[in-house]
């Protein structure tokens, strides 16, 4: 029997030759990301049992992202203490406002994710950067800490989910329509400690944009780890950041075994909105268009990469935003920032009565910068819409491609995006 891509991985990075679902392996750890919100605590616990050194300051990187501008002073002490630990552990990989960035589109842009490699962050969407072939995870602070001391994190293997996704995507469907369908079919706990390996021509085809919006979000379904096999289009990314062929490819063999295999034709696909409260209340935009919205929010570690930026952008040239909607879109990195800038995107998101913000994850999780009052809906290219996850508990989120929100911020209410492409 062959193994999978995950199993590979762990294998390798554990020191067996073959390792099976449900094992408990020690696996060496590639790479260390550390944002504001869980850092501190895995701070204090390596002080608390008298760690004073890491294992590898050149193998972790930091980047304050979820209230950045700090919102309040409580957050700037938080900022302040980790700012001051990297000084101290001579960790020289953090990024300080004005060259900072949502952890998840940073750390591939700036060249630290690599096929083949185990990364992890005190923080879900870590399974992002399994759309590049690693085993990507987010972790909590007590694991976070013991991986920052050791270079070593316990796991148990994970049973592989492979989702084969064919067909031809119709016009004004994008890659956050589909893993919304996927999550549907999964639910949102069907893959709970699970990899789910996505494969079929249409991922084939997909930007590596798209490939970390559908890895991003396998953790809606409960999933330990995203993965997608290196290719052609994965190397070409990996040349743009300056990433060099100091890797291994993992794949799949023919014969693995999988604990269940989802095909999926999405030729007959139209846009989808997530309802509140989950991301797998997914209906076609045709049943939620003429649902009032008060606000638009495009960005976030999903969906506020430059591909996403230009496609709203592309929506809402020479067209206005409702009057009565605020738009707020936050460029996902400082570089994706001024490439839109240059590209004259944010003009045309301005021209159009949108906000443009520096980036951080404020709005996604409620944090600041966009916090919905009770009563209030917002149509938002983020991956979660739980009961009060972006501001109050009587607010109501609704998850969409950017497409759909730039329509949405356009006719004030829940649009169907391919009228204006």
């Amino acid at each position: 029997m062959g193994a999978t891509l995950v199993e590979k991985i762990l294998a390798a990075h554990s020191g067996r030759d073959k390792v099976t679902p449900g094992e408990i392996v020690n696996a060496d750890i590639d790479i260390i990301m550390c944002h504001d919100v869980t850092t501190t605590p895995a701070i204090e616990l390596l002080e608390k049992y008298g760690i004073k050194r890491v294992f590898d300051p050149d193998r972790i990187v930091i980047m304050p992202d979820h209230f950045v501008p700090n919102k309040d002073i409580k957050a700037a002490e938080m900022v302040k203490r980790i700012r001051e630990w990297a000084k101290e552990q001579n960790i020289k990989n953090f990024y300080e406002i004005g060259r900072h960035g949502i952890c998840h589109a940073l750390l591939p842009e700036q060249g630290y994710v690599k096929p083949g490699t185990t990364i992890i962050c005190g923080d879900s969407h870590t399974t992002t950067h399994g759309a590049f072939g690693a085993f990507a995870t987010g972790v909590g602070s007590t694991d976070l800490a013991a991986a920052l001391a050791t270079g070593k994190l316990w796991f148990k293997v994970p049973e592989t989910i492979l989702v084969e996704i064919k067909g031809k995507v119709p016009d004004g469907v994008y890659a956050k329509d589909i893993i919304l369908k996927v999550i549907s079919i999964l639910g949102v706990d069907g893959a709970t400690y699970k990899a789910i390996e996505f494969t079929g021509e249409v991922v084939e085809q997909m930007s590596m944009e798209s490939r970390m919006t559908m890895c991003n979000m396998a953790i809606e379904a409960g999933g330990k780890v995203g993965v997608i096999e290196p290719d052609e289009i994965t190397f070409d990314y990996l040349r743009r950041t300056g990433v060099e062929d100091d890797f291994t490819i993992y794949r799949s063999d023919d014969d693995a075994r999988f604990s269940d295999v989802i095909k999926l034709d999405v030729s007959e696909m139209e846009p989808v909105v997530a309802f509140p409260h989950l991301p797998s209340n997914v209906k076609n935009v045709s049943e939620a268009e003429g649902i009032r919205i008060d606000q638009a929010f495009l960005g976030s570690c999903t969906n506020g990469r430059l591909e996403d930026l230009r496609v709203a952008a592309e929506v809402l040239k020479g067209r206005r935003i409702a009057e009565h909607v605020r738009m707020i879109v936050i460029p996902a990195t400082t570089e994706i920032w001024k490439q839109a800038d240059r590209e004259g995107l944010l003009y045309t998101f301005m021209e159009a009565g949108a906000t443009v913000s520096t980036p951080t994850c404020g709005p996604c999780l409620g944090g600041h910068m966009g916090i919905l009052a009770s009563g209030e809906r917002c149509i938002s290219s983020t991956n979660r819409n739980f009961v009060g996850r972006m501001g109050s508990p009587e607010s109501e989120v609704y998850l969409a491609s950017p497409a759909t929100v730039a329509a949405s911020a356009i006719d004030g209410k829940i649009a169907d995006p391919r009228k204006y492409l």
